[in-house]
């Protein structure tokens, strides 16, 4: 056994003598000296959250999610911190990552079983607090559709065809790709293609503002999906979260204009969503689903290029100059650039034409709701 090896099984020691100021001592001294990969940061993460120190604890744990984020230990370690912190819709998160993790593979170390079943627990309980939080916060349901998805949503009911990740909305057609010409704004968008094509050389001659559109979020797991920080998969915002992105959309005008044509949702926090969607050569966005069911993505082309492709549900289609693609999101999908040339359409949401005005509102209520939720 080697000098590390002695001062680990030392620092062990301390810790399950409940002795964490010596262990932490030690690991922090390890951590200086180690490999990332062979240090044993949940170790040291149990040893600062025995001192108190919940922050360098934290920032042990985000080190092991960096090298795994699903690695089961951690999250459920990540999550108990987050119940210390009373940040309840996180501390959900990690403990749903890990319970999810545990399904699909198991592996969850025996001395975390008890955590793992306190999660379990705790996301039940969560569950119902969220149920009555809406139930306190929103109107009596204004349609049976309404009421379904608040079922729905709380868990009353199960959803089946169309797999939103996170809202479902019943009674809805499946309808995988929609007809263009049944949204005559689109015309007027189409119109200003040349000069946002303009736009867009001009951005990507300059200071290339465009970002990969998986990232983390230090309060969430890591997403599962290898494009995460891939720049791929880029992004140059124009909305988002319901706000405009002020400098992207004063260097391009016609852009905003063009956006100015369309149905855009306004839900606080939450819409207007709009961006340019780049995919560079290679780039392959795995079959997945959206978060809504109440929505219809648009695509206008910017830039098209051969060997790329969308399929939503058994349909494929392929990007082409001046035809938009209006789709259901909510239906498993996936797309690809298979050629040698970046593709580049301007990416939006509006709501699905077959919902009422009165349910959009009260609709817009429910998202709005569950973005409040903090408990």
């Amino acid at each position: 056994m080697n000098q590390a090896d002695l001062r680990l099984a030392s620092a062990a020691a301390a810790l399950r003598a409940g002795e964490f100021s010596r262990a932490a001592d030690a690991l922090r001294a390890l951590a200086a000296e180690l490999s990332p990969v062979a240090m044993p940061w949940e170790m040291l993460a149990r040893a600062e959250e025995g001192c108190g120190n919940r922050a360098a604890a934290a920032a042990a744990l985000d080190q092991r999610l960096r090298l795994d984020k699903r690695d089961i230990g951690a999250l459920l370690l990540r999550a108990r911190l987050f119940v210390q912190d009373g940040d309840s819709r996180a501390a959900s998160a990690f403990f749903r990552a890990a319970l999810n993790q545990e399904g699909f593979a198991g592996g969850c170390p025996e001395p975390l079983r008890p955590l793992l079943e306190q999660g379990r627990r705790y996301v039940a309980e969560s569950s119902s607090r969220f149920a009555e939080h809406l139930l306190d916060t929103l109107d009596a349901p204004a349609t049976p559709r309404i009421a379904h998805a608040l079922d729905l949503l709380t868990g009353k009911r199960e959803i089946f065809l169309q797999q939103p990740s996170v809202f479902y909305f019943p009674e809805l057609p499946q309808r995988q790709f929609y007809d263009p010409a049944e949204f005559p704004w689109l015309e007027p968008m189409l119109a200003l293609v040349p000069e946002m094509h303009a736009e867009l050389d001009a951005v990507e001659a300059g200071d290339d503002r465009f970002s990969p559109y998986v990232t983390r979020d230090p309060s969430r797991p890591a997403p599962n999906n290898p494009l995460l920080d891939d720049p791929v998969w880029g992004v140059f915002w124009f909305w988002k979260g319901g706000e405009v992105v002020a400098d992207n959309a004063a260097r391009c005008p016609a852009t905003m204009r063009a956006l100015e044509h369309a149905p855009l949702p306004r839900i606080a926090g939450r819409s207007p969503v709009a961006h340019w969607s780049r995919l560079l050569p290679g780039a392959h966005i795995r079959p997945h689903h959206g978060m809504l069911n109440t929505r219809l993505i648009c695509h206008i082309p910017i830039r098209t290029a051969p060997g790329c492709s969308l399929r939503v549900g058994n349909e494929v289609r392929e990007w082409i100059d001046g035809v938009p693609l209006v789709f259901d999101d909510s239906i498993e999908h996936e797309a690809r650039n298979g050629g040698d040339c970046s593709r580049t359409v301007l990416l939006f949401e509006i709501w699905r034409p077959e919902i009422a005005e009165e349910e959009r509102v009260q609709l817009a209520q429910i998202f709005k709701a569950i973005g409040d939720f903090t408990e």
